[in-house]
């Protein structure tokens, strides 16, 4: 059974630094694609960043426009986790992250999220 679990999320004031976690289990973990997404009450859940894999060990890292620059996605494949390090957080980056998974070009499975409060 594929579990994802994130933590890390809270409350920060803007211009502020918030590292999220996303703990793997039950996926081949270093050959799949993983991802973040953000929803707002009220609007469509958005894409963040993901970390692709293209095969051994090279892996593809692509950004939202909103968050280039200040966001960074990251795995580690021995502890099966996938981080997300947000900087310089903006009022705007405020939601509930999902931590995503699954083989390349696909995300199939979803984590229950974390809350992420940008307070200006």
């Amino acid at each position: 059974q594929v579990q994802l679990v994130e933590s890390g999320g809270g409350l920060v004031q803007a211009g502020g630094s918030l590292r999220l976690s996303c703990a793997a289990s039950g996926v081949t973990f270093s050959s799949y694609t993983m991802g973040w997404f953000r929803q707002v009450p009220g609007k469509e859940r958005e894409f963040v960043a993901t970390l692709r894999w293209s095969g051994g060990s090279t892996y593809y890292a692509d950004y939202a426009d909103s968050v280039k620059g200040r966001f960074t996605i990251s795995r580690d494949n021995a502890k099966n986790t996938v981080y997300l390090q947000m900087k310089a957080l903006k009022s705007e980056d405020t939601g509930i992250y999902y931590c995503t998974a699954g083989k390349p070009g696909t995300y199939t499975y979803w984590g229950q999220g974390t809350q992420v409060t940008v307070s200006s």
